[in-house]
């Protein structure tokens, strides 16, 4: 390890919202082991709007999708980073276009993945390399910090807090009437083979209505995702409510003011955790121990792994969601229901 006492510090992690999300961690990390450092995060435009202003980093560099695949921007984002003068870079998801940032920014050490974890070009663009043992992407993105003397870090998100946007939020809550709470619901994910029934979503919704008297929210997001929603909501007997169309921190601002959200694996699922939102998380193509909700008191739910490579498994069927049963999702709101009681019942 180099010896810094206030290194200037690059993280890469470019891939989806989710992804990025379970990365905040380490930004907390670096920032509790070095108060004065610089931190920059350099990530793709889609994921951006959770790390922009996040309280850990000092900068964010928000690059276009495809970047890579131009000449003009390779060379403007080398001219960007080393203008920097970066000690440390720490590569995150260890592929070649975040490697390819790191190596650009010129920082002397440059830290990634190998083994399993270390794909593409990254083993060879970057210097220093951990292979993780623990499965989770959070945790194996912060075993990257131990080349620092980072270990074993406490694991906080502070997710950016976007105060328009809760104002806002608040307001429709008011306007919907959901004041003394609401659950979410988000029927969408990135890959069919994550997909849930419509029909079980508004049958857990109708649970909770009549067992909890707690009304649902239903968000969704582009008009795919609409026309799920909508479906939820006609099938629910009145127990759900379409939610507005949302920005990504108007979303978080009602996932903050919510009780619980019921998701599969994708974006709102991890912002849910990193704003303190119960969760239960469905899995069927991807694995709770890779990248479910993050810690206590969060429930994920598989009953069959959709096993085969990355390409086999974005491209199956929701076989292996459907064997979830709407009795099963019932039955975790309901333990989380009842441990959120147990926390906030007032001492005798």
């Amino acid at each position: 390890m180099a010896d810094y006492e206030a290194p200037r510090i690059l993280i890469a992690r470019m891939s989806a919202i989710g992804d990025t999300l379970l990365t905040l961690p380490v930004a907390c990390a670096l920032r509790r082991a070095f108060p004065d450092s610089t931190i920059t995060w350099v990530v793709e435009e889609k994921s951006s709007p959770f790390v922009a202003n996040h309280p850990a980093l000092d900068e964010t560099i928000v690059l276009p999708r495809g970047w890579f695949t131009s000449p003009v921007r390779i060379l403007s984002l080398r001219k960007t980073l080393r203008d920097r003068q970066f000690d440390i870079a720490i590569d995150c998801q260890s592929i070649t276009k975040s490697a390819l940032a790191c190596w650009l920014s010129g920082a002397p050490q440059r830290i990634g993945c190998r083994g399993r974890y270390g794909a593409e070009l990254s083993t060879w663009l970057n210097n220093e390399l951990v292979e993780p043992v623990k499965p989770h992407l959070t945790d194996r993105s912060l075993e990257l910090l131990a080349p620092l003397g980072i270990e074993n870090p406490a694991i906080e998100w502070h997710p950016p807090v976007d105060e328009d946007a809760i104002a806002a939020m608040g307001e429709y809550v008011s306007a919907q009437q959901l004041e003394a709470g609401y659950a979410v619901i988000n029927p969408g994910a990135t890959w069919d083979s994550k997909l849930w029934e419509m029909d079980r979503f508004a049958a857990v919704a109708r649970y909770l209505r009549d067992s909890h008297d707690l009304p649902t929210l239903v968000v969704w997001g582009g008009k795919r995702e609409l026309t799920w929603a909508e479906q939820i909501v006609r099938d629910s007997a009145g127990a759900a409510i379409l939610a507005v169309d949302t920005t990504l921190h108007e979303l978080a601002a009602l996932l903050l003011g919510a009780r619980m959200l019921v998701s599969a694996d994708t974006g709102p699922l991890h912002l849910s955790v990193a704003v303190g939102t119960p969760v239960v998380g469905l899995y069927g193509s991807t694995r709770p121990e890779d990248c479910g909700p993050y810690g206590a008191p969060h429930i994920a739910l598989q009953n069959r792994y959709e096993a085969g490579s990355r390409k086999h498994r974005r491209n199956a069927d929701n076989g292996a969601m459907r064997e979830i049963s709407v009795a099963e999702v019932c039955e975790a709101c309901d333990r989380l229901l009842v441990r959120e009681l147990r926390v906030n019942r007032p001492a005798a």
